[in-house]
């Protein structure tokens, strides 16, 4: 279990790193979760030990939006300001999700069927 938390950290400091050296707008946990998948990719999945850490964590995922909704707490009040703008932002982007999801998955089916037809 430690070498699999220390690999999911190793890959969130690598996109931290790579995200404060090039200025990227894009936090580095996300560029992290990227090159974390790109290297399951090209290994071909996670191994058995990565695989349960990871099932452990996810059971425990709704403790990490604690300190969220801590913070909008703290700051109602610019949420109120702001409310028109996080609304916009939040419809956007579960919009834009939305679409994309849909489109990977019709790919994949496709994909998946032409496989199975070949």
């Amino acid at each position: 279990m430690i070498s699999a938390l220390s690999l999911l950290l190793l890959f969130q400091l690598t996109g931290e790193v790579l995200a404060r050296y090039f200025d990227l707008p894009v936090p580095g946990p996300v560029i992290g979760m990227l090159l974390l998948f790109v290297a399951l990719a090209l290994r071909g999945g996670p191994g058995e030990e990565l695989r349960t850490t990871s099932q452990t964590l996810l059971q425990h995922l709704s403790l990490l939006f604690v300190p969220a909704g801590t913070g909008i707490m703290v700051h109602l009040h610019r949420v109120a300001d702001e409310w028109l703008a996080l609304l916009l932002a939040l419809l956007i982007s579960t919009v834009v999700t939305l679409v994309v999801t849909a489109l990977v998955m019709k790919y994949c089916q496709r994909r998946a069927t032409e496989e199975e037809s070949a």
